[in-house]
């Protein structure tokens, strides 16, 4: 099964207590997916960071949908989970 890398930055990496972690496709197909996967696996913490902050999919800001397009290749996606940022 394919996998995509998952790899958190400032508090959403707090919130899961690690830096980066795999996920098979068929529980993260799409950032809907991803979302609650994390939501759950996280609790409260993590959702916070999601309600406000941002993907990137292998470097492209991304807001929904399928996580590759249909018929992409999915294997070697990285996805970037990134709180909100602040300053000016």
């Amino acid at each position: 099964m394919a996998q995509i890398t998952v790899r958190y930055f400032a508090a959403a990496a707090e919130a899961a207590g690690r830096d980066e972690e795999h996920f098979d496709v068929s529980s993260a197909s799409t950032l809907e997916a991803l979302r609650d996967t994390l939501a759950a696996q996280y609790g409260e913490p993590m959702r916070k960071v999601l309600r406000s902050g941002s993907f990137l999919v292998d470097g492209v800001v991304r807001r929904d949908g399928a996580i590759q397009p249909s018929g992409g290749e999915v294997r070697g996606t990285v996805v970037d989970v990134l709180p909100p940022f602040a300053g000016g």
